[in-house]
């Protein structure tokens, strides 16, 4: 079991907090570190809907299709270290990257110790979430009961809607998202196409080359791939305790000449060189995929230029034979129970919101966990919980021009990322964090 909190699960009971009746949509790991620091506030009337039947979210696995985009041996990309609540430390017996077993006994654990798990209605799906005239929120469940809240905090997470690309011509063969994918085994014996660039692309890439025939990986650019382990250490605490000391473009270009000087040119793998700065796109983390590319295990393709039957043709003029393509190709930001011409479409290049979380209009509709940091999400969120019991307090005021905060933000990211949706809601976590505990000890983020 994880090891006791460093702090206390439950503040002392605030009389002021204990009037708002409070909704959380999600027991993943943004929802119930949100519900742990409303509790913890004070607040009383907290309610946490999930349509699955235990916490954990995405990392529930299930060997068939679900909501989880997690498979059979996902591992996370950041380190135990840097992934961990602040507050709730993982067992000192997990590895340096836990599983998708292990993340959701964490989880779970979690949710018990701080009481989530008393606020619960598991298997209980939020079909709409209106807001009413006067403020406030009308929630529909799906079983047709409508419950009213004071406040809304999204926690519903934005890997589950799959974004499939389009190619000219038609493919005979199985063209499956890699939500779908859950094992390597329903690839044995077949020629396998994966498209993508990032974490999903290449660890799927990796563990079918076990299994297929032939496995080839299709990139549209280059990208830089960073080995988990640099002396002996997670990579990421490495940045934390070395790299993050320098000047931004020293810090560039130290990690350009660090992974040159473990692993060479793209080019030494057949793949293209990268145009953009090592923290000018979401890290792609992987220790195994150029490895098997120098044993001849999987074999690296340009961009699709079309499809003809189980015929791809690239765009460098050569074409291969397959009998599946797997796109991963990420995923559309996407909340069905909100009303988009109410609330807004999250689904574009940017997120019009206040460090990610605060809705320009409604002072009681917050998102959390609805960013990608260059390291892990969990911590962070449980920093935005803090901040929006502390709003629902009263205690934190919103800037005074919210539209023109929420400007400044997406004007100043933390690097100059590449123009892609993926990047739409992307941070650096270290300038993201202290941005968050600048806010709660009364500073102004921007």
């Amino acid at each position: 079991m994880p090891q006791m909190p460093r702090s206390s699960p439950r503040a002392d009971p605030s009389p002021v907090a204990a009037r708002p009746r409070i909704c959380v949509i999600g027991a993943g790991p943004s929802g119930i570190t949100a519900a742990k620091n409303l509790l913890a506030a004070g607040f009383r009337d907290v309610v946490v809907y999930d349509r699955n039947t235990e916490v954990g979210g995405n990392w529930i696995f299930r060997p068939d299709e679900s909501h989880s985009s997690v498979f059979d041996t996902t591992h996370i990309i950041s380190s135990k270290r840097l992934s961990q609540y602040e507050d709730f430390p993982m067992p000192d017996h997990y590895p340096d990257y836990p599983g998708h077993a292990q993340l959701k006994t964490y989880f779970q654990s979690y949710a018990r110790t701080f009481g989530v798990d008393q606020v619960l209605q598991l298997g209980t799906e939020v079909s709409s979430a209106r807001r009413r005239p006067g403020g406030g929120w009308t929630l529909t469940l799906g079983d047709g009961r409508r419950e009213e809240f004071d406040a809304l905090l999204v926690a519903s997470g934005h890997h589950w809607d799959p974004r499939m690309p389009s190619y000219p011509g038609t493919f005979t063969g199985t063209f499956l998202h890699s939500h779908s994918y859950k094992t390597a085994e329903a690839f044995a014996g077949k020629r396998v196409l994966v498209i993508g660039g990032g974490n999903s692309a290449c660890d799927i890439a990796v563990e079918t080359s076990r299994r297929s025939a032939r496995t080839e990986i299709s990139m549209r650019r280059g990208y830089w791939f960073i080995p988990k382990f640099l002396m002996g250490l997670p990579s990421d605490v490495v940045n934390e305790r070395m790299m993050r000391k320098l000047p931004r473009p020293i810090r560039q270009a130290a990690m350009k000449l660090t992974i040159r000087l473990v692993q060479g040119r793209n080019s030494a793998y057949g793949l293209a060189e990268p145009e953009h700065g090592p923290l000018e796109a979401h890290p792609t983390l992987n220790s195994e995929l150029l490895y098997f590319i120098r044993h001849g295990e999987v074999h690296p393709r340009p961009d699709i230029a079309r499809l003809d039957g189980r015929t791809v043709h690239f765009v460098d003029g050569t074409s291969g034979e397959f009998d599946v393509i797997i796109a991963a190709t990420g995923y559309v930001t996407r909340f069905p129970f909100l009303d988009p011409e109410e609330v807004g479409d999250y689904s574009g290049h940017e997120v019009p919101l206040y460090l990610k979380m605060f809705h320009p209009r409604f002072e009681d509709l917050f998102f959390i966990g609805l960013f990608q940091p260059q390291g892990c999400i969990w911590p962070l969120s449980d920093w935005q919980g803090k901040l929006v019991a502390r709003a629902l307090l009263g205690a934190w005021k919103r800037p005074v021009d919210m539209d023109a905060a929420i400007r400044r933000e997406l004007d100043h990211p933390d690097y100059a990322f590449t123009d892609s949706v993926r990047h739409a809601v992307e941070v650096d976590y270290h300038e993201f964090r202290k941005r968050l505990m600048t806010e709660l000890e009364g500073g102004r983020a921007y």
